[in-house]
């Protein structure tokens, strides 16, 4: 392992336009439950059915149930703190984050550090806002330690979590930034992700495939293969500040 952080190191300090991508595993050190993880007995879909609680169908089905899981997810939230691997991507300045996660744990990190935050770009939404679930445009932020139950939106249809659920788009500008700044990335940093929730793991296989080095870190082994992968298992927030003292 350690002759492999040293040539993920050495990658990353001459890395020209470097970008992490990260998804669940990233924050599950702060004691934010993954999704899939077959490590993580308190992985999300292991414990609920996705279909009744992450769906149009389910919410149309229940939604004052969707909403207070929800508003769970966000009391939980709301105690936690980023954990030694987002400390460890906020160091990396002038760095994009590319990230499937609705926490702002990574922003908490980076603002700490005295960074601009707003190079994160959130992939699957964020679970710190709402929007109205018809879609007429109307948002508002949302009090992780006090979220409102399920309520009105001004045009009379429900408000909702603003985050992605199964079977809805991606945000297309986020994705269009996405796409840009992998198009051009010279190095991908993967941190705690599967890498088999398309179309987000898609950027995996753009990188890669326009040559960029890829250096994966993650609990399991992720199955990303090509000739310019470092793979690095184990803990990401045990792993991440090594990489970080070498670089």
């Amino acid at each position: 392992m350690d002759h492999l952080i040293a040539l993920a190191a050495e990658k990353i300090a001459a890395a020209a336009h470097p970008v992490s991508f990260s998804g669940a595993g990233l924050s599950a050190e702060s004691g934010i439950a993954t999704f899939r993880d077959s490590a993580d007995k308190d992985a999300l879909w292991a414990n609920f059915d996705p279909q009744k609680l992450a769906s149009q169908e389910g919410f149309i089905a229940n939604p004052a149930l969707v909403i207070e899981w929800y508003n769970q997810r966000r009391k939980t939230l709301a105690d936690a703190v980023p954990n030694m691997a987002h400390h460890t991507l906020a160091a990396f300045r002038g760095w994009t984050h590319i990230t499937q996660n609705v926490d702002n744990l990574l922003e908490t990190a980076i603002q700490e550090s005295g960074a601009d935050s707003s190079t994160v770009l959130h992939l699957h939404g964020t679970l710190l806002e709402d929007h109205c679930n018809a879609g007429c445009g109307y948002t508002e932020k949302v009090d992780l330690k006090a979220a409102p139950s399920l309520r009105r939106c001004r045009c009379g249809d429900y408000m909702r979590p603003s985050v992605v659920w199964f079977g809805e788009a991606l945000p297309e500008l986020v994705m269009q930034s996405a796409l840009h700044q992998t198009e051009n990335a010279d190095l991908m940093l993967v941190v705690g992700t599967s890498a088999q929730v398309y179309p987000a793991a898609g950027l995996i296989d753009i990188a890669t495939d326009k040559g960029a080095d890829v250096i994966v870190v993650n609990t399991e082994a992720s199955g990303v293969t090509g000739a310019n992968i470092v793979e690095l298992v184990g803990p990401a927030g045990e792993i991440m500040p090594q990489l970080l003292r070498r670089v």
